[in-house]
Parts: C-alpha cells; sequence; structure tokens
C-alpha cells in the first residue's frame, strides 16, 4: 500500500507482538498477555516508542474495577485503556491515563444509547465496532467530540479510505500485514 494512514494495531494474539515491534505503528491496542506477563510486554512495546493501550476485557487476570485500572496506570505505565465498560473510563481518567470506549452497534437504538453514554462518561476517544459503517461512521462523527477509532472487519486499503473518508480519525486493524499502511 503506497499511502499512509494513522492505523492503530490491535495486538490480539502473542505471536503478534514481535511483527508490532517491528513495525512502524505508533499505537498498540493490547488484547493478549496476562497479568504475569504484562509488565514485560508494555516495556518492550515502550522501548520501541510504541503507546499502550490494555483492552481491560480481553488481557487475562484483571480486574474490571478502579484499582484494576489504577494498578495498571502506576505498575505497569501504561498509556490508557480500551473498555467496554463505562465505569473504568472515570478511573481512567482518576488514574491519569487515556481511556478508548469501545461500542459495538448493531441498531440505531444500540446508536443512541451509545451517544448517551459517550455524552455523558466522555472518554478520550471512541471504537466502533464494526468498522465497515460508512453511513453510522458519519452519523456518530457527528454527534460526538471525540476522535473516533473503527475497528472490525476490515481487510482491504479501500474499507481504510471509506471510513476515513466517513469521518474516523483511526483505523484498529488486528491484521500485521496492514499495519504497514500507516
Amino acid at each position: 500500500m503506497s499511502s499512509k494512514y494513522p492505523i492503530i494495531a490491535s495486538v490480539t494474539k502473542d505471536d503478534q507482538l514481535a511483527k508490532v515491534l517491528e513495525s512502524d505503528v505508533t499505537r498498540v491496542n493490547l488484547m493478549t498477555g496476562h497479568i504475569g506477563n504484562l509488565e514485560s510486554i508494555v516495556e518492550q512495546l515502550h522501548r520501541a516508542g510504541k503507546q499502550v493501550y490494555v483492552h481491560l476485557e480481553m488481557v487475562g487476570g484483571l480486574g474490571r474495577d478502579a484499582h484494576a485500572v489504577g494498578y495498571l496506570a502506576e505498575k505497569f505505565k501504561v498509556d490508557g485503556i480500551v473498555t467496554t465498560k463505562s465505569n473504568s473510563i472515570a478511573a481512567a481518567r482518576q488514574a491519569g491515563i487515556k481511556s478508548i470506549q469501545r461500542i459495538f452497534i448493531i441498531d440505531t437504538a444500540a446508536l443512541q444509547t451509545a451517544v448517551r453514554m459517550i455524552n455523558s462518561i466522555q472518554p478520550d476517544e471512541v471504537e466502533l465496532m464494526p468498522g465497515l459503517m460508512p453511513r453510522v461512521i458519519k452519523e456518530l462523527k457527528n454527534m460526538i467530540k471525540q476522535p473516533l477509532i473503527v475497528g472490525g472487519l476490515i481487510r482491504y486499503e479501500k474499507e481504510i479510505v471509506e471510513a476515513l473518508d466517513s469521518g474516523a480519525d483511526f483505523i484498529s486493524i488486528g491484521d500485521p500485514n496492514m499495519w504497514s499502511c500507516q
């Protein structure tokens, strides 16, 4: 791919770590590992110049309360969290780290509920799943003030371009072959 895009690496498997360390991607949404190896993973990523956002619901052994978020910030020095739980957004703010609210839009009611929640809890960024919905990307972008990340099921450069043209600020992708697009 010839163009550069704002790609966020979604690392979902341990074997992707070596690839993301070698990539030019500067942001990583970490969705693998566990409390026992998290410190090592975060240190490696930071040494490689990457920002690390830990997905609370995907990394093993983490609680989902304010104490877990504070521990991630203090002990592991993560840059932020990714979560589907709105109560963790306030905990991230309290801990002095960034937050990404991940939302899943399946119908109009889910969209309306997500917008109310986003406007109420004020995450730093919002991640819309799945990311292959140009009309919904446009609508959501017009209803929130946060940067919008889209991800899920994106496989081709034309889908990246379409999402960006629809208003997405970043594209979250789990395929290491797509990380070079950044």
